[in-house]
């Protein structure tokens, strides 16, 4: 009977762990499924335009504490707008044979659960900016309008594209109230340039649903003009974020180094037309690879800039 008794003990140990195995198991595919909803790594585009502000405002290194709250709102902010657009978009999601096996339609995350992650990270946004310094507080609000306002713009507007730049491009602004709690005439010109930037990225990367688009009545510029004048604007867009690059260094008073990272930006947005007027469905590669080594690199020559100017 002892031999018994301690066998099924072991065997509800053994049950257990391997429920508690289950439990974490299962905390770790949620996380997976809320990163896949928000794209995380798509982070790349704003943090390193968010550091460049912070940088040249400091004029060097502007701290810990100021880059754990950098992250930390840019992560925010970027979470809130991305599962506010994904809440939005479910129904549109559901149909476009792109985006269906997307997790809040194919059922792993509810509506619920992503305005609760919606709700949360306003907060944890407005919270990080209570913690920066009075002009972020009261920049915040307006901010998180800003950003929800690109899910429900496209439908009615074929300029949605200018609205998501205008989020993204809000990034150096913010990085540089942080900062000095000012906002300098330089940091408005290097955002501009982002604005443009993004803008014509996501006018390439829209040319994917120009189909659906307009089967479905839905705004866009490529639905509205086709896809070459939409690659022309691209263009146009793109070569306007160069010249504003140009002349942010220039106004900030920056270096060799700053020149050299918009020069390569400029080869490096060039070699991203080039990918997609050869072949549409290099447009992911041109999506994430170019522009995610660009904003990189751009970050990399200013704080060369820094250390050697």
């Amino acid at each position: 009977m002892a031999k018994l008794y301690h066998f099924k003990s072991t065997l509800g140990k053994i049950n257990s762990k391997i429920s508690q195995g289950k439990s974490l198991q299962k905390y770790i595919n949620k996380i997976k499924d809320f990163n896949e909803l928000v794209m995380f790594e798509h982070s790349i585009f704003s943090l390193p335009f968010i550091f460049i502000a912070m940088i040249v405002a400091a004029d060097g290194w502007f701290g810990f504490w100021l880059l754990l709250m950098g992250v930390l709102a840019a992560i925010s902010a970027r979470n809130f707008a991305m599962g506010l657009n994904r809440y939005a978009d479910r129904d549109i999601d559901a149909a476009n044979p792109r985006t269906k096996a997307r997790p809040n339609v194919d059922g792993r995350l509810d509506s619920t659960s992503i305005m609760i992650f919606v709700v949360v990270n306003a907060l944890v946004f407005v919270a990080v900016a209570y913690m920066i310094n009075d002009l972020a507080l009261k920049l915040s609000l307006p901010i998180l309008f800003i950003l929800g306002s690109y899910s429900y713009f496209k439908r009615f507007s074929h300029f949605a594209h200018m609205v998501l730049g205008i989020s993204l491009g809000l990034a150096p602004i913010a990085g540089v109230v942080a900062v000095e709690a000012n906002i300098p005439p330089w940091s408005v010109i290097l955002s501009l340039g982002v604005i443009f930037w993004v803008a014509g990225f996501d006018l390439l990367y829209s040319l994917q649903d120009i189909e659906f688009d307009v089967k479905h009545s839905l705004y866009s510029i490529p639905s509205r003009f086709g896809a070459e004048a939409t690659l022309f604007i691209s263009f146009l867009f793109h070569m306007l974020s160069v010249i504003f690059w140009a002349l942010f260094v220039w106004i900030a008073g920056l270096g060799l180094f700053a020149y050299v990272a918009v020069i390569l930006s400029a080869i490096m947005l060039g070699y991203e037309h080039k990918i997609v007027r050869r072949d549409f469905t290099q447009i992911d590669r041109a999506f994430f690879t170019v522009n995610g080594y660009l904003g990189v690199a751009f970050l990399i020559f200013i704080i060369l800039d820094k250390v050697f100017s």
